[in-house]
């Protein structure tokens, strides 16, 4: 079994790596718009979106645990955990805002047109972190190359709405 750490680019040989890594991220992004409608559904079904949220959160987080179990990765400990800042443990209210959100607007929006949306905040937000080198990334300035690759999935979100 491969563990996270040990997973890269030598795990798949030669130049099938990029492709096989990026097919891997693209079935991902499918799994979220996947998500998304099975979370719009069972918010139908239970008549809530906050229980909705709730049991993604929790079939995620019995995912994850299934997964540090496969692995074989050594459980938390306070060793572990003291090594870490206290902002690195507040992506979950983000993910929690990610899915609340989505929730609510894919009934009102569609599922493509939250998708894209998401994809443009996201691309937003990524281009601001890496200009200024936010939260400890490298620091990759906002190039017009990058800033129109930006407006084109701005452009993209109004063609969808269409």
């Amino acid at each position: 079994m491969v563990s996270a750490s040990q997973w890269n680019e030598d795990a798949v040989p030669g130049a099938c790596a990029n492709i096989v890594f990026a097919l891997l991220v693209v079935g991902a992004g499918v799994s979220v718009a996947l998500q998304q409608i099975l979370n719009t559904n069972l918010r139908a079904e239970l008549g809530s979106p906050w229980w909705a949220g709730f049991a993604s959160y929790f079939t995620g987080t019995l995912t994850m645990l299934a997964a540090i179990v496969v692995s074989g990765q050594p459980w938390l400990s306070t060793a572990m955990a003291a090594r870490t800042s206290w902002i690195s443990w507040t992506g979950g209210i983000f993910g929690a805002i990610f899915i609340g959100t989505a929730i609510l607007m894919v009934p009102r929006l569609g599922a493509a047109t939250v998708l894209a949306l998401i994809v443009v905040g996201q691309m937003i937000g990524s281009l601001a972190f890496d200009h200024f080198g936010l939260l400890g990334i490298p620091q990759q300035s906002a190039t017009p190359v990058r800033l129109a690759g930006a407006v084109l999935l701005v452009f993209g979100v109004l063609l969808i709405r269409r």
